[in-house]
């Protein structure tokens, strides 16, 4: 059994923390050589992991949960890619690219993705597990004789592989190169296909634009754009659908599946499991300890790869990683009314115009225990409707909330400030994540949860409903300000959850966020609004998300940038047949997950279900063994 002891530098940052570290181990006091001393250097503890016995008392004593002991198999040694240093993060394993394929990465962040394409990119040079002494890249590539990366690294070593990355990262991206979109696709062009990329991507309407005012989808489309035109011979891709709506995620699927050939590596980490369906031809699977290591999955084919990562449990490692499955309904969702016929709220017809933009919005009714998804184009009004529905903007003309049903401890409450807040919009009390998160807050995420409500963090079923299946107990010692994307947003989505109201307003909760995280937040959310027989607005890009927890539908239509209008929520099925026919895509459904799956175009069932106007379910009739 090999121990992996993880000291997180961010939470032991205290000499006398470290020293009353060291007092505690049993070890300590029976060895001649500590298992925990002091290092010198950082002044934080270190821990020997051949001497430690696994005892847990310094992780039961440390009052900052900055240590961590995990039991692996002494045989998976042999598989260790890289550590970064003491008491560091461990990758075991390499995905393998196969030229002529695309293969996808999924599993949780913080399980070595980003490194994996460090090393695939030659950023980084892995050390086997020696940090102190890296190998050179003789013995890296006799490391993995007899497996696809030997050719790979050698060719690495020689300097005949280039490579080009799509950083996961791309807000820097103005500040890195100036002047307009055209320019930088032209200069970094090295293949003669501008044109080409430029209608594949949809560049055309920000093409003389600057940098520094795209959007955050605009600017991930320019990243991709400029990937995509240099020759290179490895292709990666971190995270490309961020920022984009479904029509924008498919056309760049699309154009990356465009660099397919005999002689080119295309590697892809994404989150949105449609997405990645509909680019990969391979999938490899992260799964292990976020922060502490990680162990990639050999290469399986797209669709039994995705079906294993719903199911949780990997066949031929006998391995559970998460003990439950994840399954997708195979028929269609019940009709409009979701699990409860009590109307919660109706609200009016209203406008919204300002900039150059106009919005309208059809009259609508919200059941109790109903969570209705959000879909459409970026630019054409959901985070509007949202900030209008929450009481944060008024509309131009209309009238939002004209009746008002719900039956709530909220509304029983006898805090006058609550009776104010309610009264001012509209007589009812919605919890609202906003799309950009910004939580202006000095302190810790104790602090901030205990600012929401002084007895969040004591509230049992708080805990274990949400703080728990989030992963937010490790986090509570740590400052807002220090946070990561992912990790802030967790944090925001239950901060909402976790807040007395009689709606809840969710605006894009799966951005920055790992696909099985999402799903977990899928399932809080279903199981929240169920049993406080609340209601939800969820909006979203990811369809496989919004397919999984809503029971009704608002599609947004119109023209980004300039006009947007919605109606009334309609059931699952209309409203996604709605909505894939305008983005001109047919679902169909996976024989073993229920999970949507994009169909290629032109294919057999996508011909057949556009014959039929069915784009979202595929039916029994033209479902083939």
């Amino acid at each position: 059994m090999t121990r992996i002891a993880i000291v997180e530098r961010a939470k032991c940052n205290k000499k006398k923390c470290a020293l009353e570290c060291i007092k505690f181990c049993p070890v300590n006091r029976t060895s001649d050589e500590p298992c925990i001393s002091l290092d010198e250097k950082t002044g934080k503890a270190k821990i020997i992991e051949l001497l430690c016995t696994g005892c847990g008392i310094c992780i039961r004593k440390c009052p900052r949960t900055a240590i961590q002991i995990i039991n692996l198999p002494d045989e998976l040694e042999t598989d260790l890619v890289h550590r970064y240093g003491r008491n560091g993060f461990k990758l075991y394993r390499l995905p393998k690219p196969k030229p002529g394929h695309v293969l996808g990465l999924i599993g949780q962040n913080g399980a070595g993705k980003s490194t994996s394409l460090k090393i695939l990119s030659g950023q980084l040079k892995p050390n086997l597990g020696n940090w102190e002494e890296p190998p050179e890249w003789d013995d890296i590539i006799d490391n993995f004789k007899g497996s696809e990366l030997q050719n790979y690294f050698s060719a690495m070593q020689n300097k005949d592989l280039k490579t080009a990355i799509k950083p996961q990262e791309i807000s820097g991206l103005p500040k890195i190169t100036k002047g307009v979109v055209k320019d930088l696709i032209v200069k970094v062009d090295e293949k003669g296909m501008v044109d080409e990329v430029k209608a594949l991507l949809g560049l055309e309407k920000f093409w003389e634009r600057e940098l520094s005012i795209l959007s955050g989808g605009e600017l991930q489309r320019v990243a991709i754009a400029a990937t995509i035109v240099k020759d290179a011979d490895v292709y990666l891709f971190d995270e490309p659908s961020s920022f984009l709506d479904v029509k924008e995620r498919i056309n760049a699927a699309n154009a990356i599946r465009t660099l397919i050939a005999d002689d080119k590596y295309v590697i892809n980490v994404e989150h949105d499991l449609a997405v990645c369906d509909a680019i990969s031809d391979q999938i490899s699977m992260y799964y292990g300890s976020p922060g502490g290591y990680g162990i990639v999955t050999h290469p399986r084919g797209v669709r039994d790869g995705i079906n294993i990562f719903l199911e949780g449990f990997i066949p031929d490692e006998n391995m559970r990683f998460r003990d439950y499955a994840i399954k997708f309904s195979r028929t269609p969702a019940p009709s409009e009314g979701g699990t409860s016929h009590r109307i919660a709220l109706r609200y009016g017809k209203f406008a919204k115009d300002f900039n150059g933009f106009s919005f309208l919005a059809s009259p609508g009714i919200i059941h109790s225990a109903e969570v209705i998804g959000i879909i459409g184009p970026n630019g054409i009004g959901k985070t509007t409707f949202a900030r209008i529905l929450a009481g944060d903007e008024e509309p131009t003309k209309g009238e939002v909330i004209i009746e008002d049903n719900v039956t709530s401890s909220s509304k029983e409450s006898s805090n006058d400030t609550e009776k104010e807040e309610k009264e001012e919009k509209g007589g009812i009390k919605i919890a609202h994540k906003p799309q950009y998160i910004t939580l202006d807050f000095d302190g810790s995420v104790e602090e901030f949860f205990l600012s929401i409500n002084s007895a969040l963090l004591t509230d049992p079923w708080t805990r274990a409903e949400i703080i728990r299946p989030l992963n937010i107990e490790s986090l509570l010692a740590r400052d807002i300000k220090d946070l990561s994307g992912g990790e802030l947003q967790k944090i925001a989505i239950a901060g909402t959850l976790a807040q007395k109201c009689d709606m809840y307003l969710l605006d894009e909760p799966s951005a920055f966020l790992d696909s099985e995280t999402r799903m977990v937040v899928a399932k809080i959310i279903q199981k929240i609004i169920r049993s406080r027989t609340r209601s939800a607005f969820v909006i979203d890009h990811d369809l496989m998300f919004i397919d999984y927890l809503s029971d009704n539908l608002m599609v947004f239509e119109g023209d980004p940038g300039t006009m947007g209008k919605v109606k009334a929520p309609t059931n699952l099925r209309r409203g996604m047949n709605r909505f894939l026919k305008a983005v001109d895509i047919t679902f169909r459904r996976d024989k073993v997950s229920g999970r949507p799956r994009v169909n290629k175009k032109e294919s057999r069932l996508d011909r057949a279900q556009r014959d039929i106007g069915e784009f979202y379910y595929v039916p029994s009739t033209l479902e083939k063994e």
